[in-house]
């Protein structure tokens, strides 16, 4: 059996493959400035339909920083914006970090308790809210120390035809004004006339620095209370510029499909600022739907695509039965969750293109490792470290102390993306980054002799029982090879003087019945005794988060409320 190095001993480092000089010295706003300055004339964003220039857009940001200004938003100011993608939500975002101000993202379907915390705890003072979302905000309004609510309407952002659409007196027109606006209170000011009626923003208005804080991400919300990452315009940069050096894509030629939501980390960096970066035209849709996405690419084929591995075999199934050709996309980058090799592969025979899994965090910006996008990728892996990135795999005992090659142990990531702290949190802060730049990630990995990372599973997600490490990550990649069984989640849950016990919550494929002993005799064939469930939990599907994560702290509490069997 292998030891680990003693401490003290040489740090086992594993750099990227692909050089990385600097970091240009540049606010993130700068890439929507070249932009609008060299491909003027490139359609920006394309929301269903409606186009916008990046010189109409760079417009438009300009005259929402007035806005922003008149509503009293100053330097270091937070600002919450609470929308679903759109092209207003580009705007906000780029206008809230012209002035100076601090980007605080929420997701639009929370409730008012869930935003009410995070208002709280960011201190925003001014808030931009989808008119759906408005009660939930204006109800949690009294616990924050929000001043201004400002209404964002999505029907504004559609094409002419499609708004006058809505207004005809037909149920299905009526159906979808209802899923896309929602009642205004007559207090609550409207962010497009806002926009409309201010004056642009002087050009000599100054701009942030690199070092100024652009964005309050919110993490952590499968595995406790949601905590704040403070990420700055340095580390945006530098993940955008990273991505760009890793795909190699040219500017002013890509069309990147915006189908991950905007107020997750990977869908804000790979959408709304690599896209921009790269002056590509971003395809914006509302949401994930697969009627919508095919109707984009007959409209507007894509090139690039971000996305979570169901979204790639929904895609792929809904285009071979309507019809619609995928050829047209070169790349896509999976996250979120392990890409199955059998998604990769249908993916890739539909496209002809290539996908390769990256990895990352919401503290990295997020993305720390990605697969080569050429013959070398290996599906199921995290990959290499991203341009400028270093990685290390630690003791899960003692992070001073690298494991032997080939070994698990937690992985450490240290490179110009990963974040400065957690908002007004500077415990954790001190027990995610150790004193020497090194990003603890709470993931157990291990490396290959190619230097591929590979992952193991959660630490704060490892169930112990009988004094044994269980992975549940494992237990489920074997679990998903047996038939009857169309999804699952394997968690631990108090097991007496066990310490833990492993318990299997599925989802049960259509025609097919599973009991306990049958999935503990298909465990027993590759699993140790210790890793074989103990409980079957029979779910009508499994809890996700928005871009498709499985949410095992509410799976363990389905469990424990569910009776035994």
């Amino acid at each position: 059996m292998s030891t680990s190095p003693a401490v003290g001993s040489p740090a086992v480092v594993h750099a990227s493959p692909v050089a990385f000089d600097t970091v240009p010295h540049e606010p993130l706003t700068a890439a929507l400035d070249r932009a609008a300055s060299e491909h003027g004339a490139r359609i920006a964003v394309d929301f269903l339909g409606a186009t916008t220039t990046y010189r109409e857009l760079a417009d438009e940001v300009a005259r929402a920083a007035g806005a922003l200004l008149a509503l009293g938003v100053q330097r270091g100011d937070r600002v919450a914006i609470a929308l679903p993608n759109c092209t207003q939500h580009l705007v906000a975002f780029y206008a809230v970090l012209r002035i100076g101000g601090v980007v605080v993202e929420h997701n639009p379907t929370y409730s008012a308790d869930e935003l009410a915390h995070q208002l709280a705890d960011s201190g925003a003072s001014v808030a931009l809210v989808w008119t759906k979302a408005v009660p939930a905000v204006l109800a949690a309004r009294e616990r924050t120390a929000l001043r201004t609510v400002v209404a964002v309407d999505l029907v504004h952002d559609l094409p002419r035809h499609s708004r006058w659409a809505l207004r005809l007196p037909v149920a299905k027109a009526r159906r979808t004004a209802a899923a896309m606006r929602g009642p205004v209170p007559a207090d609550v000011p409207l962010w497009h006339r806002l926009v409309h009626a201010a004056a642009p923003l002087p050009a000599d208005h100054p701009t942030p620095t690199p070092e100024d804080v652009a964005l309050l991400q919110y993490t952590g919300g499968t595995t406790g209370t949601p905590k704040a990452a403070v990420l700055t315009h340095h580390n945006l940069v530098a993940n955008a510029e990273q991505g760009h050096l890793w795909t190699r894509h040219a500017r002013g030629q890509e069309v990147v499909y915006g189908v991950l939501p905007f107020f997750h980390a990977f869908g804000l960096t790979l959408c709304l600022s690599y896209s921009v970066r790269i002056a590509a035209t971003l395809v914006v849709l509302p949401s994930f739907d697969p009627a919508l996405v095919l109707a984009a690419q007959r409209r507007r084929p894509g090139t690039f695509l971000p996305a979570v591995p169901p979204m790639l075999d929904r895609l792929v199934t809904a285009a071979a039965a309507a019809g619609v050709s995928l050829r047209s996309f070169s790349r896509a980058i999976s996250g979120a969750m392990a890409l199955p090799p059998a998604t990769a592969q249908r993916w890739e025979q539909a496209t002809g293109g290539l996908v390769v899994e990256g990895y990352g965090m919401t503290e990295t910006s997020p993305v720390a490792l990605g697969n080569p996008f050429d013959s070398s990728r290996r599906p199921g892996a995290l990959g290499l470290p991203f341009p400028g990135t270093q990685a290390r795999v630690v003791s899960q005992q003692d992070v001073t102390a690298d494991v032997a090659p080939g070994e698990a142990g937690e992985l450490l990531v240290r490179g110009p993306q990963v974040f400065t702290g957690y908002w007004n949190r500077p415990e954790e802060t001190a027990g995610q980054l150790l004193a020497d730049g090194w990003l603890r990630t709470g993931d157990v990995v291990r490396v290959d002799e190619d230097g591929f990372v590979l992952l193991v599973d959660r630490i704060k997600e490892m169930i112990v029982t009988g004094g044994f490490k269980v992975y549940p990550s494992q237990v489920e990649d074997h679990l998903r090879t047996m038939p009857g069984i169309a999804d699952v989640a394997v968690v631990g849950v108090p097991g007496g003087d066990m310490g833990e016990s492993v318990v299997a919550a599925v989802v049960v494929a259509d025609g097919h019945d599973v009991d306990l002993a049958a999935v503990r005799e298909w465990c027993g064939q590759r699993l140790a005794r210790y890793a074989v469930p103990r409980r079957l939990v029979v779910l009508p599907d499994l809890p996700r988060s928005q871009v498709g994560k499985v949410l095992r702290r509410v799976v363990r509490d389905q469990v424990l409320a569910s009776p035994a069997a």
